[in-house]
C-alpha cells in the first residue's frame, strides 16, 4: 500500500518504521517545515491513504485537503471533535472514506471495552462512584486525552447517576471527574477507579512505548482499503460488549 504520512513526529516516525515492515511504501511525508508541499495538486497522487497525526488547529484542514484528491484518511489527531459532524457529512455526500480513533492502541481498545462492561455492570450499585486520571508527557496539546474522554463518554453512556465529565474537581454528585497530569515524557497512563466505601476497582492501562498505537494506526490504513464512510476501531475489532 502506498502511504502518505501528515505529521513526522515521534508518532510518524514510529508510523513510518512499522508500515515499511509490513511492506508498505511511504509516497510522501507533509510535516511542519513542508506545508506548502501540501498545496501541491500531484503531492499525494499516488497515495492509496493519508495517516494523519499533527495538531488540533491543523487536523481538520488536513482532512479537507486529502478529501479534495480522494485520498482515504485515517486520523490520529485529537482535541479537534467540534468539526466531527463536518466530516461525517463529506463522507456521506461526497463519498470520502475516513477513520477515526482517540486511540488506536489495539490494547486500549480492549481497555475500553472491559472498562464498558464494567460500567454496565456497577449502574446497578449506587454505593460505587467513578472517576478517572490520565498522565501523558508534557508535549500533550489536549487536556483531558481523546483517551479519557472515550473512557468518559463509555460511562456517562451506561452510569446513570452520572450526567457530565469535568476536569479535576467536581461540584456535583453527577459530575465525573478526569484528573489530568502532564510530566516529562510519559507516553500515556489511563485508569479508571470505581470506588466505594468498602473497596476500589482499578481498571488501568499504561503504554510502554508508541509501537502499540503505530501499529494500530496502520492496522486501520489496511482495514479501509477498499471501503468509504466514516469508519472506527468498533468496525475494525467488533468488540461485542
Amino acid at each position: 500500500m502506498k502511504i502518505a504520512l501528515i505529521g513526522y513526529g515521534k508518532m510518524g516516525r514510529e508510523i513510518e518504521k512499522t508500515a515499511l515492515e509490513r511492506g508498505h511504501t511511504i509516497v510522501s511525508i507533509i510535516d511542519v517545515n513542508n506545508q506548502e508541499d501540501f498545496d501541491s495538486l500531484d503531492f499525494l497522487f499516488s497515495a492509496e491513504v493519508a495517516i494523519e497525526f499533527t495538531r488540533p488547529d491543523k487536523a481538520l484542514d488536513n482532512y479537507k485537503k486529502c478529501f479534495e484528491r480522494n485520498i482515504p484518511v485515517v486520523a490520529g489527531t485529537t482535541g479537534w471533535l467540534e468539526h466531527l459532524d463536518e466530516v461525517k457529512k463529506e463522507c456521506k455526500e461526497k463519498n470520502q472514506t475516513f477513520f477515526y480513533a482517540s486511540n488506536y492502541s489495539i490494547g486500549v481498545n480492549i481497555f475500553y471495552a472491559v472498562n464498558e462492561y464494567v460500567a454496565k455492570i456497577l449502574n446497578r450499585f449506587q454505593q460505587y462512584d467513578v472517576r478517572i486520571e490520565e498522565i501523558h508527557h508534557i508535549h500533550k496539546l489536549d487536556s483531558p486525552s481523546g483517551t479519557a474522554i472515550t473512557l468518559a463518554d463509555k460511562i456517562l453512556n451506561h452510569i446513570d447517576r452520572k450526567n457530565q465529565w469535568k476536569k479535576s474537581s467536581v461540584e456535583h454528585p453527577g459530575d465525573l471527574s478526569i484528573t489530568c497530569k502532564r510530566q516529562g515524557e510519559v507516553t500515556g497512563i489511563h485508569e479508571v477507579l470505581y470506588e466505594s466505601d468498602a473497596d476500589i476497582i482499578s481498571i488501568r492501562h499504561e503504554a510502554k512505548n508508541r509501537k502499540g498505537f503505530a501499529l494500530g494506526a496502520v492496522l486501520a490504513a489496511e482495514f479501509i482499503k477498499g471501503k468509504t464512510g466514516f469508519l472506527t476501531m468498533n468496525d475494525m475489532l467488533k468488540f461485542t460488549i
